[in-house]
Parts: C-alpha cells; structure tokens; sequence
C-alpha cells in the first residue's frame, strides 16, 4: 500500500474535511498512522461546487468503504469522510464539532457502535448499553442541528470467532436495535448494514476478523452510496449501483 510522506500531512488534512488545517488534527492522524496506511480513504478531497458535500463518519469499516463510496458517486457528490477513525460514541462527542468544521453538509452518513461494544473493561462493554443510549441521542441531536439529511448505518455482524478485542453478535444486534429505535424517534434513515453483510459474511468477511476483504468493503460501498443518492436535491434515483 503506498504511503503518504509526512511532509504531505498538512495539506492532505487542509482539504481532507473542506476546511482548513487544524494542528491538532494534524498530529493525532500523524501519531496514529492512519493517513499514511489509507492513503486512499484519507486523500484530499478538491470540492466540485456544483455537487452537494457528503461527510462520512464511522470507525475502520468506514475507512475501508470510503474510497469505493467515492468512486461510485463520482460525479454526483463530493465525498468527505472524518479524519479520525470514528471510535466510540464518546469520542464522537468529544470531536464532532471539530469533524463537521465551518462547512455546510448536505448528507452525513454515520455510524457509531462497534467500538462501544468491545469487552475492555474487565469484560464490561466499553459503553453500557444506558450510556450508548445517552450518548446516540446527544449525537443525533447535534447532528440534527446542522440540517444535513442523516443516515445512520448499523454495525455490521462481529464472527462467531476469538476476536479482540472480545466482541460479541448479541451486543451488536442490542447496539443496532437501540440506535435503530432512537433514529427512529429522530426521523432519521437507517442503512442496514448489518442485514447486507451477514447475507454474505463467510465470503466478504477476513477471518475470526471484524473487518472485511477489499471485495467486501466494495460490496458494503455499494448501499452506502445508493443511501446517499436517495437523499440527494432532484428527481429520485432507483437504479442499483454495483461494486466498482
């Protein structure tokens, strides 16, 4: 994978979330390597201003689909994503105003759940379920107040596998039925990830692994970029968009 020189960080991330660099953000996405290993997911982005502003939130399966989510809506919409891996819901509230920056948005897609779930705290979920709750519904009412259209995606399936840190199926199902009961109060669209992944787990998934193959995070692109599309200003798009 090809690697970003360091003296690039400051102009990739100048234009990574259509505003201008900020130094934090600069040495937090240095420390943690991430634009130099997905250099692809992190690339600047130079804004048509013809074509609506699209922000992308999420933790590592974001990262792994949004170079793919960018190719498929090529032409249609400028596609940002957050120069952070996306974490848990209490790093959503700590960084969120830093993510959405000065900008308008037109549609942000957003998930938060997988990283809330990981048994780190002597076997204890990271975030109890009464705190994610908490915690969604602050972040969807921020969210909320910048007038963008809002799509919430569900946490895609953890394996029946020794996988770490130790996640577990039931949490994410409990995650996704709370975030999906809460958008619902908020009038949110849902993008069910978790239905399109596990219909093909076996075959797009890394072994005793959370993440996907590169055709995996293809196919997760695909209905991440028709959710997109739905919410865009003219006439309504109905045709499937495959994996590029």
């Amino acid at each position: 994978m090809k690697t970003v020189p360091a003296l690039a960080l400051a102009a990739l991330l100048a234009t990574v979330a259509g505003r201008a660099a900020d130094p934090a953000v600069e040495a937090r996405a240095e420390r943690s390597g991430l634009v130099q290993r997905f250099p692809e997911a992190f690339a600047p982005v130079a804004d048509d201003p013809k074509l609506p502003r699209i922000l992308l939130i999420g933790d590592s399966i974001s990262i792994g689909y949004s170079p793919a989510v960018r190719e498929l809506l090529r032409g249609v919409a400028n596609v940002h994503r957050i120069p952070d891996n996306g974490g848990p819901t209490t790093r959503g509230l700590a960084l969120l105003d830093e993510w959405l920056g000065a900008r308008k948005w037109d549609v942000i897609h957003f998930n938060f759940g997988l990283h809330d779930i990981a048994r780190v705290n002597a076997g204890e979920r990271r975030t109890t379920p009464a705190d994610y709750e908490k915690n969604l519904r602050t972040l969807f009412g921020r969210l909320k107040a910048t007038g963008a259209k809002l799509i919430l995606a569900t946490t895609t399936p953890v394996p029946d596998a020794d996988v770490r840190p130790v996640r577990h199926n039931a949490d994410v199902l409990l995650c996704n039925d709370a975030a999906k009961t809460i958008a619902a109060e908020f009038r949110l669209v849902t993008n069910d990830l978790y239905a399109v992944a596990a219909l093909r787990l076996a075959e797009i998934q890394q072994p005793a692994n959370v993440h996907f193959t590169p055709d995996g995070y293809r196919v997760l692109a695909a209905p991440v970029a028709e959710a997109i599309r739905a919410q865009l200003p003219g006439p309504p798009r109905s045709e499937k968009l495959a994996p590029p």
